[in-house]
């Protein structure tokens, strides 16, 4: 269902007696839309233009024949047209000195958007401002929709008057896809720049082109300023020919603890609106602040408001005329100002490799498109990952990962992952990718967009004693649902031996709440057959600490869902075949109880198999999945919960051979005969 309300709201009251002296610096750019908007406000009687200043004068027509024209806003000032309110819609890096120039004189002002490019002149805006007494609007025209005042509802954790509740609210995101060509990029000599001339400019995605996407985020998340930001963080990229980024990830988190991740680009495929998405335990409401509208999605269904909108520029004149609140006002820019200054001062944007990058169009209308970068922008915001952190192949290296053996030149390889950072809705925990191919194949996956909490290849458990050790939601009998608990634990390394082939883990299973749970010593053990296969062997002991019982949603009551324990997230891959000595295809392997099971299919490089040995402790059956997400899994917990005492322990061991090639039943029984599994 979709609703409306009523489009811009009127403060009560007229104005003012007189219509509003206006003057607008910059004329282009944004600047025209200031003009098309005051040429609105001039009909309603609201305002006056008596002036714009300007290098490259408007064309003859533009403007109302008694609005003057300046060159610059020196000349503006010493015109005597003793304007009410000032706005500036200059290139960023004049935005200080124009701005400090406006507070020293009579007028208010209207400021675009970036408010300044360092914090520095941000707190020299401040302290004029106060000084003069004036009023400053920040041109953050997305923060003028009354689709806030639902949000944050929302937020708090209730429903408003027009939309459902999501329950308790987990995290935001905000998701940009636009596109800009070369011409974007050589309209002016600052588009672009991190600095000119040694003056900042800061013109990358996050703090122009989308900006709003992360001050709307900011907003609705209730920073302001920038004491309400615990940390941000920056992982900037290029693939256009400048300085500054064009396709960025900002991850922010509240003094509260609220994560807060854009995942921005102008190399997509197509521009879409841009988006906010509020996550909460029992739903989701996504805002595209371009067009007012939210969506909210709970298991009761969809339903969809369109709200108004209050102008800015309307706005600072009720403030100014009745006191009415300002929407956008400097000093709630601090938040946004933060993450500014934090792109300001990173490392330079990295560039794209070609190879990852193609160009559509031609000559100065061509457009770079980053390869996937659709997905991968999902990816980043439900994960509230870096791109470094999801391992991509053009991003920096993830200084969290390191190779799980000793380097050999000849040796395939598989890298450990501690994931010590990973959001707690993803149960933080170690785990193993990429893992390859004596010739490099990659068949792990980690943090895919359909399910962002399946790591690669590791140790996983639902429920040990009601702590989610997996991710996600969490299956529970009385509800006969999955349910967004909260309830996850975290898996620490306390400890790491590594030899030539052989690497161990010592490890902490902590509770929701804290507890130790289980220690767990972890091994992996490698081993070269030939120049296509080498095995690799993942043995696990748990110790209860305390009395635990292992449980997963099949334990629940959840038929054919009791996954837990050993689990491989595999890449999607072509033409895939899964089966076992008996049993072919997902429907007969999923639930079985067989020696092996296989997988092999055309992946990204060439064709690859997996075989995976059961436990020789125990016939766990194998949990399958190939028509939704490609995964296998050997059940801990497939039906009933196992119970370990305080003091007992439990030992798992699985193996696993990856081969280059496809391999037939009769290689595998060869494999396996041969290796005495």
């Amino acid at each position: 269902m979709e609703t409306t309300s009523a489009g811009s709201a009127k403060s009560p009251g007229t104005l003012r007696a007189a219509p509003a002296r206006i003057a607008l610096v910059g004329v282009h750019g944004f600047g025209a839309h200031h003009l098309q908007n005051l040429e609105r406000l001039s009909s309603e009687g609201v305002v006056d233009l008596v002036a714009v200043a300007d290098p490259n004068p408007p064309a003859p027509g533009t403007l109302p024949p008694s609005t003057a024209v300046h060159s610059d806003l020196d000349e503006l000032l010493g015109g005597g047209h003793q304007p009410d309110v000032i706005i500036v819609a200059t290139p960023i890096q004049t935005h200080a000195p124009l701005a400090l120039s406006v507070l020293a004189s009579s007028a208010d002002l209207y400021l675009e958007k970036p408010p300044v490019a360092s914090v520095s002149d941000f707190i020299r805006l401040q302290e004029a401002a106060a000084t003069a007494g004036r009023s400053v609007q920040i041109g953050f025209q997305s923060l003028g929709s009354h689709a806030l005042t639902a949000l944050e509802k929302l937020a708090s954790g209730e429903p408003s008057a027009e939309l459902p509740g999501i329950g308790t609210l987990k995290g935001i995101t905000a998701t940009g896809r636009w596109v800009r060509d070369r011409a974007y990029y050589k309209r002016s000599r600052w588009a672009g720049r991190r600095s000119l001339g040694g003056v900042d400019v800061v013109d990358g995605v996050a703090t122009n082109p989308l900006a709003h996407a992360i001050a709307t985020a900011l907003h609705i998340a209730g920073a302001r300023t920038a004491k309400d930001l615990a940390t941000v963080e920056t992982d900037l990229y290029r693939a256009n020919d400048i300085e500054a980024d064009d396709t960025s990830v900002i991850r922010m988190r509240t003094v509260d603890g609220l994560p807060i991740t854009c995942a921005l680009t102008l190399c997509a495929t197509e521009s879409v609106e841009p988006y906010v998405t509020l996550h909460g335990t029992e739903g989701t409401a996504v805002f595209h602040y371009t067009e007012d509208r939210v969506t909210v999605r709970t298991e009761a269904g969809e339903m969809a408001h369109t709200f108004g909108r209050e102008d800015l520029t309307e706005n600072l004149l009720h403030h100014l005329s009745h006191g009415t609140a300002l929407l956008s006002p400097l000093d709630e820019s601090g938040a946004f100002m933060r993450v500014l200054e934090a792109i300001r001062t990173a490392e330079a944007p990295a560039l794209i490799p070609p190879q990852y990058v193609e160009w559509v169009g031609v000559g100065e209308q061509a457009h770079a498109v980053i390869h996937g970068i659709e997905e991968i922008l999902e990816r980043a915001a439900r994960a509230h990952a870096t791109f470094s952190e999801l391992g991509l192949p053009w991003a920096r290296k993830d200084a969290t990962a390191e190779p799980l053996f000793g380097a050999r030149s000849d040796s395939p390889s598989a890298v450990f992952r501690a994931g010590d950072a990973l959001e707690p809705e993803l149960s933080p925990r170690p785990y193993l990718h990429p893992v390859t191919t004596p010739s490099g194949i990659v068949v792990t996956e980690h943090m895919p967009v359909d399910h962002v909490w399946h790591l690669g290849a590791g140790f996983a458990l639902q429920d040990v004693n009601g702590s989610n050790f997996w991710g996600g939601r969490s299956y529970r009998r009385a509800a006969g649902k999955y349910m967004d608990l909260r309830d996850h634990g975290r898996i620490k390394v306390n400890g790491v031996r590594r030899e030539e082939d052989k690497t161990t883990l010592d490890l902490h299973w902590l509770a929701a709440d804290g507890p130790l749970l289980l220690e767990e010593q972890r091994s992996y053990q490698r081993t070269l057959l030939d120049s296509n296969t080498w095995r690799l062997d993942i043995q696990t002991q748990f110790t209860a600490v305390v009395d635990v019982s292992l449980g997963s949603p099949g334990s629940h009551g959840a038929a054919g869902s009791g996954y837990g324990g050993f689990f491989w997230r595999l890449p999607t891959n072509d033409s895939p075949r899964v089966f076992s000595a008996t049993a072919e295809g997902e429907a007969a392997v999923h639930g079985s109880v067989a020696p092996w099971l296989a997988w092999s299919g055309e992946f990204d490089g060439g064709p690859a198999t997996l075989v995976f040995a059961a436990p020789a402790e125990s016939a766990d059956p194998w949990f399958v999945r190939c028509s939704e997400y490609p995964a296998v899994g050997s059940a801990l917990a497939w039906d009933t919960a196992v119970e370990l005492a305080a003091g007992t322990s439990l030992t798992r061991t699985n193996t696993v051979w990856i081969s280059d090639g496809t391999l037939g039943v009769d290689a595998i029984e060869e494999l396996v005969r041969r290796d005495g599994i």
